[in-house]
């Protein structure tokens, strides 16, 4: 039997947690609130992050990190994402050699402009053939009421990949893809945060449908040119860690930044959105890495620019609407 660390027991943590279980790894989950690691042992339930939601009863949950890591074959950390650095520096010490590190995480981040496995490989001092990533149209409710679900489980090396693909499988409701692009897989996951903020914004204005087309389709072809500058396989954005993951967090009320991008549509100020949001929305934070790492690569983000503007530097959902709008049109062609 697998054993599996999963690190973060909020809603995508404990889900993923709930998921190998079932599928028969012997899995333990790290939270730092006692009071949450209690009632996930004696009540098989995460009330905060998973109301109504009963998890299997040979998951089991832990404050102890060293505890949660004693002969984990696989690590997978499910943190927010500006928090791996100092969270996985105090860990790198206890993982097992040889242990494989999953990032569930979707974000950029901040100061660096580094994906998440970057941040892994650099923290843990592993090769990337010990780093995977999970991405892709993953609505934590919908996954934890056992709806069907897909993801992309991705590795420079594909049979790690696959390996995680066996244990995460779990028949009939959720099928993990593998693919051997890292970096497109993470980009596509962090990005689609950002156009979804975007969209939610224009949403919260009134806007209808075709803007959201517009967002969402110009969105894809700003994540593709991010990719093409840093070596992404294109066919990914075309799948389920692309295309996928970008409709259903544009699209879905569930989706934390489209949610937290209606709000602001609506004129609420970022201290009042970010007051009523309980959980982590990526894109606000994770928006000016990316865009900082599209002009560090002269990639052209004008989505991205605007949103950075309305959720950092005060500029108006309709001034923010103005300027995308009044841009010179340019050739419509795939990634340009």
């Amino acid at each position: 039997m697998t054993k599996v660390a999963v690190f973060g027991a909020g809603s995508w943590g404990t889900t993923f947690a709930m998921i190998l279980a079932e599928a028969g790894s012997r899995t333990t989950l790290w939270g730092r609130r006692q009071e949450v690691v209690d009632a996930i042992n004696r009540d098989h339930a995460n009330a905060d992050y998973l109301p109504g939601v009963t998890l299997p009863a040979g998951l089991r949950a832990t404050t102890d990190p060293a505890e949660a890591l004693d002969g984990a074959e696989f690590v997978v950390l499910a943190v927010p994402s500006q928090t791996l650095r100092a969270n996985l520096t105090g860990w790198r010490g206890l993982i097992p050699d040889g242990a494989v590190l999953v990032s569930l995480m979707k974000g950029i981040e901040a100061g660096t402009t580094k994906r998440m496995s970057e941040v892994i490989r650099e923290v843990a001092e592993v090769p990337a053939e010990r780093v995977a990533v999970v991405s892709g149209p993953n609505l934590v409710p919908e996954i934890a009421a056992r709806q069907p679900a897909a993801t992309v489980v991705a590795s420079a090396d594909l049979s790690v990949a696959e390996r995680l693909q066996a244990i995460c499988h779990l028949p009939p409701w959720f099928r993990p893809y593998t693919n051997p692009d890292v970096v497109g897989v993470e980009l596509g996951g962090a990005v689609k945060n950002v156009i979804a903020l975007a969209v939610g914004v224009s949403a919260g204005m009134g806007m209808g449908d075709n803007v959201s087309a517009m967002l969402i389709t110009r969105g894809l072809a700003e994540i593709s040119r991010l990719g093409a500058a840093l070596g992404a396989d294109a066919h990914t954005f075309a799948g389920l860690a692309g295309m996928g993951d970008l409709v259903a967090t544009c699209t879905s009320p569930l989706s934390r930044n489209r949610t937290f991008g209606e709000n602001l549509g609506r004129g609420m100020t970022l201290a009042e959105v970010v007051a009523v949001t309980k959980q982590t929305a990526e894109g606000v934070k994770s928006c000016e890495s990316v865009l900082e790492l599209a002009r560090k690569h002269d990639v052209e983000m004008p989505i991205t620019e605007v949103v950075v503007g309305v959720v950092h530097d005060g500029m108006s959902p309709s001034e923010a609407g103005m300027l995308l709008m009044s841009r010179s049109p340019k050739p419509e062609r795939y990634g340009v």
